[in-house]
């Protein structure tokens, strides 16, 4: 499993819109996100408009496949694109995964005798 946190820019004048739009997702557009193996999927947002999402994933590469082919997130990500300024293509598709430099648990497990 593989605990990808990733960051974008929110329009800072359109927040509100954002989060309105990310209280009510669209139902196949849910599906489409769990379809891709995404779970424990989270977004958070800044008042300056710094987005930090997470979420774990089997495999990143084939839930990225998924959702570029996806007509829900093709649909989804064309509404929410003028939301995001500095992206020239999809929200979904200039996902940069930030480097995880620390997990608790893994850091405990090793402090554990085995077995």
């Amino acid at each position: 499993m593989q605990r990808v946190c990733f960051q974008l820019q929110v329009d800072p004048s359109r927040l509100d819109e954002y989060t309105a739009r990310h209280a009510a997702v669209w139902p196949d557009m849910l599906e489409a996100i769990a379809e891709s193996g995404r779970r424990n999927y989270s977004l958070f947002l800044r008042p300056d408009g710094l987005l930090i999402g997470y979420f774990e994933v089997d495999d990143l590469e084939a839930s990225q496949r998924f959702l570029s082919a996806s007509p829900a997130a093709a649909r989804w990500e064309a509404e929410m694109i003028e939301l995001f300024p500095a992206l020239e293509g999809r929200a979904d598709q200039e996902l940069r995964p930030l480097r995880e430099i620390f997990h608790l648990e893994a850091q405990l497990d090793a402090l554990r005798p085995p077995g």
